[in-house]
């Protein structure tokens, strides 16, 4: 590689890394505020939401990618443009194919790392992510145990507790049950405390009152007790059911037999092309976002008043590629023979690409379609 070869893909890879931490701080900040008021409010601590946080960033960060090194490339183009130095290679004969060499490698290393991500990372998160999710969902302490709300751990079920000491003793604890459409239950007590009992949870309340309305009768029982457990394992089960998700799963993982897979994980075999096919794609859309963002600049040239009009020409470019991929995934899971549309959006990004590059370095075969003037 020629040392201004190096020299533009340091400037590249540099940018890229500024542009990618920017955009990765600006996506985490508005996911982080949600997720914070989700979990923090369900009584989790922050050590969860910062383990969610951190499970959430390999998807974040392919979100980013694309974007960030379209922003890199333009960035570093425009600059070399405005300080003359894509002019000084130029007039020592680099042509545009010839620049567009380190776009290329530029685009080439965004896509390793985003390879990296999308077949290994991405998943790998993503399952330790719905494994904790489904651990969380069913801890009784986070689901139960939030004093001075009422909460709804499943349907038709009421639980309140206005105080939980330090000991682990819930004080003033108010139950409804209306799950039985025939009767409904109430217990309220002055202390409760939560026990484990092998799979199961049973709340043992002290010193309450049990309600219990009958709908045929319209009869209100009341008895008072001293001690009283109720069985809490039909409404937090502590069991963790294994679920298997294709987008949880590793690429070389669903390289196996489709059908097998798709029934262990529910999916069709179009979801499973789409979410394959997907992994490759990506990367190779990276590249197509560099190369656009060079072939659109390059391709307006030098200009006093900036280049704002070729950036905005090149953002559309590469929302309409990406608006077409969006179109096309609905296509490739009704029907999984139809998987190489997934690469077509890559490919008219590399179509344009080219004829943009083509028309820079052959300026004039243009003017061969135009009629000329009659000489008197």
């Amino acid at each position: 590689m020629a040392k201004f070869d190096r020299y533009m893909l340091s400037q590249f890879l540099i940018l890229f890394s500024f542009f990618a931490l920017i955009l990765v701080a600006i996506f985490w900040i508005n996911r982080a505020v949600v997720l914070f008021d989700r979990l923090i409010g369900d009584g989790q601590t922050a050590l969860v939401f910062l383990e969610f946080t951190v499970l959430g960033l390999p998807k974040l960060i392919t979100t980013v990618f694309p974007i960030a090194a379209f922003a890199g490339a333009v960035y570093v183009i425009n600059r070399m443009t405005s300080e003359s130095e894509l002019t000084v290679l130029q007039a020592t004969g680099a042509g545009p194919w010839r620049l567009a060499r380190s776009v290329f490698v530029y685009g080439l290393c965004v896509a390793l790392m985003m390879s990296i991500l999308t077949h290994f990372l991405v998943p790998m998160a993503k399952a330790q992510l719905n494994q904790r999710e489904a651990e969380i969902s069913q801890n009784v302490s986070a689901r139960l145990l939030t004093e001075g709300e009422f909460l709804h751990p499943t349907s038709k079920v009421t639980f309140y507790t206005r105080l939980i000491g330090a000991d682990g003793v819930l004080r003033d604890v108010f139950l409804s049950d209306r799950r039985n459409t025939n009767e409904g239950l109430i217990y309220t007590a002055s202390e409760a405390y939560l026990v484990r009992n092998g799979e199961g949870t049973t709340l043992i309340m002290v010193d309450g009152l049990a309600q219990r309305l009958s709908v045929e009768g319209k009869q209100l029982s009341t008895a008072k007790f001293r001690d009283f457990s109720f069985d809490i394992s039909a409404l937090v089960s502590n069991k963790t059911e294994e679920y298997i998700s294709i987008d949880s799963m590793v690429t070389p993982g669903l390289m196996t037999d489709w059908a097998a897979l798709g029934e262990q994980a529910s999916a069709s075999r179009g979801m499973i092309a789409e979410e394959l096919h997907a992994r490759f794609e990506a990367p190779l859309f990276c590249i197509v976002a560099a190369m656009i963002g060079y072939a659109t600049l390059i391709l307006g040239g030098f200009s006093r008043f900036g280049v704002w009009r070729e950036i905005v020409i090149a953002f559309g470019l590469l929302i309409a590629i990406d608006g077409i991929s969006g179109a096309l995934v609905d296509v490739v899971r009704n029907d999984a023979s139809r998987w190489p549309l997934m690469y077509l959006p890559s490919l008219i990004g590399a179509i344009l690409v080219a004829g943009m590059i083509w028309q820079t370095a052959n300026p004039g075969w243009s003017r061969r379609f135009k009629p000329r003037k009659a000489v008197a």
